[in-house]
């Protein structure tokens, strides 16, 4: 799903986004609304999610949220995606007010 679709669709009954990257990136953006569940901890939080919610994912720049998506589907999320691009791409066309940052492990740093 692209960054614009998902924006169009937040605050659409059902629909929920999963931000899986870890709290340290959380801190530096975010997208409002999104329930924070980190890919590490996705199995042990999915009752977290809304049964039957449609879901996307969301983390950087699209891998840990492909595999957040691939996790939920195997658990029985059937509509499930995860967001291309990231908050990568989010912040560059879906919200410019969210701020762009480099990670280095647990260590974000905003670039502008």
């Amino acid at each position: 799903m692209s960054c614009r679709e998902a924006r169009q669709r937040t605050g659409e009954p059902g629909f929920v986004i999963v931000d899986v990257r870890l709290e340290s990136e959380l801190q530096v953006a975010r997208v409002e609304g999104a329930i924070h569940i980190p890919l590490h901890e996705i199995e042990q939080r999915a009752d977290e999610i809304p049964a039957g919610a449609k879901v996307a994912t969301l983390c950087h720049h699209g891998v840990r949220s492909l595999k957040a998506a691939l996790a939920l589907r195997a658990m029985g999320w059937a509509d499930c995606v995860s967001i291309a691009g990231g908050i990568e791409a989010w912040s560059l066309s879906a919200d410019p007010n969210v701020p762009r940052y480099e990670r280095n492990g647990p260590i974000c740093r905003i670039v502008t």
